[in-house]
């Protein structure tokens, strides 16, 4: 089986600004322990198959001979210069190649454990593997760690290459106690590999033709493996998924167009297609695509980096998953329960924040529980641990800052994956294996319902700040009661309206009366206060206001209701006194004893930090 000369090669170490969906093409990772030969088997596959570009085989054999070293298959991708001196595969060099049945991306991950990272980052998107054993070194502990993250990121059609059978002269004892001593191991797993296929890369025994050498195997080569395996259901043809990038706008030549920008990772979008971001809910439809230097199509499919208009203008952020309506809805929660492998410096410990990223959504994470830590390696569990160190893998439950909007990663590879940041290193990733309960579901879905229900009229939020030269936002004043909250609050107002603005003081009590009339004042109904105050604000900032609010002693937890109300990125909260009272993260805290001017000074200073209102030179 000869495959067509239409190898491209290159190297990427960063999952992130790859697509490995393209349709044509099936990811397969090779990975195993270090030096097991898995760039040598890459390799070989590609010189017995003609794949190699015109001169490589021949180039890579000339610098070896120039260089007095003997040649190597594995030369042909362990191409740089500090690879070739250490003899390991430090980065995932990926291969394009075809067979007589379809595309092939080849990922070639490294097996040494300082570059697990790197492995995790070849395999995340794979389909399928090819797992590689020495049957001279036989089983070793990336052999079985490299298994144990495989499984944990859903790659089940696993082949398994028993390497090396010349070094053990073919026997097949070798193999047979191999085949066992794995087998049993992935077995633990829940994972059948398709086959075990003895092999030897040097000579090329059952890579891409059958070899005399090992009579005793009558089974598929490798690359008649590959061609065995089942290629995903084309992303195209899975539920709309494009993570917002960002939300652009032209002003030159009366051009008024917001752009929703972003990379589609599963799915299509069509002009007059109803389309919901999440977490927020909100809903438009689809006026144009856009592209650029050619004319607009009428249609976007996944892997596209793509922008499109909306009929009305709602306000969207980067971060936000956009969906097509009456297909399959994200989950949105802020308590998720995954497994994360964990590759940093520093342990995972509980309660410390992380920075989490999945998709464009950047969100403060803390671990909340370790429900249990595995060893990798020998599958050995450990529960109750507060912390997670570097090659472990655990159960944990993680709680985030906001509502972020995700997928399970078995139903969604993509949007159910995430990486953790500690000190600006990612240091960790897994998948989401469940949503679970958390304190702002009962608010987020009374917002969910409004925002699908709302009418919005002929001027846009946006049209309102030019108008108005401001942004819409909530200031949340809070406090021990006996603070002068509603003073500081009226001054504000006035100095604002002094200066032009269009500025609103709400007391909370100013909605107890009125709006929650019907409600009884015990600590019974103080949630749900708190959420229709944050209502009447929704309503306000919708008009281009900036709202001033005052409330005795708030919580996190009821800023957090507030916030799912108005809108996160439209709020932020000050306490005031010298001592704070509750578990608030405010924003500002300002002195009970500082004189009135002073704090009204500073609330303008916090206005102009956040983009509020204008700073001037």
């Amino acid at each position: 089986m000869k495959a067509a000369n239409t190898t491209s090669y290159d190297r990427s170490s960063t999952v992130e600004t790859e697509s490995l969906h393209a349709s044509r093409h099936m990811p397969i990772v090779i990975t195993g322990h270090v030096d097991h030969g898995k760039s040598t088997i890459v390799g070989r596959l590609l010189a017995d198959t003609g794949s190699l570009p015109e001169g490589k085989l021949e180039a890579v054999r000339a610098n070896c001979e120039r260089n007095a070293k003997p040649f190597e298959y594995a030369f042909l991708l362990d191409a740089l210069k500090d690879e070739q001196a250490q003899g390991i595969t430090i980065d995932s060099a990926r291969v394009f190649f075809k067979s007589a049945r379809r595309h092939y991306i080849l990922v070639d991950a490294p097996g040494h454990i300082e570059f697990l990272k790197n492995m995790v980052t070849g395999a995340a998107r794979a389909e399928a593997a090819l797992l590689v054993i020495d049957a001279q070194e036989g089983v070793r502990e990336n052999s079985r760690r490299h298994g144990y993250l495989l499984s944990m990121l859903g790659v089940r059609q696993i082949a398994v290459l028993i390497n090396k059978m010349d070094l053990v002269g073919y026997d097949e004892g070798t193999y047979a106690r191999l085949v066992e001593e794995y087998g049993a191991f992935l077995a633990q797993l829940g994972v059948k590999p398709a086959r075990f296929i003895p092999v030897s890369g040097f000579h090329g025994d059952n890579i891409a033709s059958g070899s005399a050498r090992i009579p005793w195997y009558s089974g598929p080569t490798v690359l008649e493996t590959l061609d065995e395996f089942v290629a995903a259901a084309p992303p195209v043809d899975q539920p709309f998924r494009m993570p917002v990038q960002g939300v652009y706008k032209f002003t030159g030549q009366n051009d008024d167009r917001r752009i929703v920008a972003g990379t589609i990772e599963t799915g299509r979008i069509r002009t007059g297609d109803e389309v919901a971001f999440y977490p927020s809910g909100k809903r438009s439809r689809v006026r144009t695509i856009e592209a650029f230097n050619r004319p607009a199509p009428t249609e976007a499919a996944a892997s596209e980096a793509t922008g499109f208009t909306l009929e009305e203008q709602i306000y969207v952020t980067r971060g936000e998953l956009a969906v097509r309506v009456g297909e399959a809805e994200p989950i949105v929660s802020t308590k998720l329960r995954v497994n994360m492998f964990w590759l940093g410096r520093s342990p995972l410990v509980v309660r410390k924040e992380y920075l989490m990223r999945l998709g464009t959504a950047r969100v403060t994470a803390r671990v909340e529980t370790i429900h249990r830590v595995v060893n990798a390696a020998e599958l050995t569990v450990a529960d109750a641990r507060q912390r997670v160190e570097r090659h472990e893998v655990a159960e944990c439950t993680i709680v985030l800052n906001k509502p972020l909007a995700f997928d399970l990663s078995s139903d969604f590879a993509s949007t159910g994956r995430f990486v953790f940041v500690d000190n600006y290193d990612i240091s960790g990733g897994g998948v989401i294996r469940e949503a679970l309960p958390d304190s702002q579901r009962w608010i987020r879905e009374k917002v969910l319902q409004r925002n699908l229900n709302w009418s919005a009229g002929a001027v846009s939020g946006e049209r309102r700040a030019e108008r108005f030269s401001q942004r819409a936002s909530l200031l949340l004043i809070t406090g021990k009661r006996e603070t002068d909250r509603k003073r500081l609050g009226r001054d504000f107002e006035s100095r604002l309206f002094e200066e032009g603005r269009l500025v609103y003081f709400l007391a909370i009590g100013n909605v107890l009366y009125g709006v929650d009339a019907d409600l009884d004042h015990t600590d019974d109904s103080r949630g749900e206060h708190v959420r229709r105050l944050g209502e009447v604000a929704n309503i306000l900032l919708d008009a281009g206001l900036i709202v001033i609010a005052t409330a005795v002693a708030l919580t996190q937890e009821e800023c957090d209701v507030i916030a799912t109300a108005v809108g996160r990125e439209r709020m932020s909260t000050v306490w005031m006194g010298d001592e704070v009272t509750t578990d608030i993260a405010a924003d500002l805290l300002l002195s009970e004893t500082a004189a009135l001017d002073d704090g009204v000074n500073q609330l303008k200073t916090l206005l102009q930090d956040t983009g509020v209102i204008f700073r001037p030179w």
